[in-house]
């Protein structure tokens, strides 16, 4: 990413797609003020830097049975690379495991979980994660409702910030 600047006109791809990442090149190059061929190149630019990392459709989990999100801070018994990198591992190949993230405080992690139920989800934290080599603690946190869940970075905080210094 170091070798693309982001100038105006990239923020303004990006913004929108991330927005709305279904529309036409055409819309986009007509939201952004650029024609398409230039437009279409900009956007491959910024994928090809790792700017846009992908495309997803962003599904109703309670709609396709999965009733429970759990947030679940974890404490390992080891902060070496190699142990830090094995529970990464680990997480990755855990379907019910969605996001995992190293914090840095009292806990080492919190991974978000989703689960069609409480069953399923206790099978797992039993029979997985606390079985797991170097965890060391868990505590869990069970969903009651979700009042925001924007993806992405809010570019207006970043254009605010980049107009004041300019």
């Amino acid at each position: 990413m170091a070798g693309h600047r982001l100038d105006p006109i990239d923020r303004k791809i990006l913004a929108e797609l991330q927005a709305d990442g279904r529309m036409t090149n055409v819309e986009l190059a007509r939201r952004v003020g650029i024609s398409a061929p230039p437009c279409l190149r900009r956007v491959r630019v910024l994928e090809d830097q790792g700017y846009i990392r992908g495309y997803h459709a962003d599904v109703d989990s309670r709609s396709l049975g999965f009733e429970v999100q759990v947030f679940v801070m974890v404490g390992l018994q080891s902060q070496a690379e190699v142990d830090l990198s094995a529970f990464e591992e680990r997480c990755r190949a855990w379907p019910l495991v969605r996001e995992c993230h190293m914090l840095n405080g009292e806990v080492d992690f919190i991974l978000k979980c989703v689960a069609p139920d409480l069953s399923t989800f206790q099978s797992f934290l039993t029979g997985d994660l606390l079985t797991a080599p170097n965890v060391a603690s868990v505590k869990t946190s069970l969903v009651i409702r979700n009042a925001k869940d924007d993806p992405g970075v809010p570019f207006e905080v970043l254009e605010e910030r980049l107009s004041r210094s300019a």
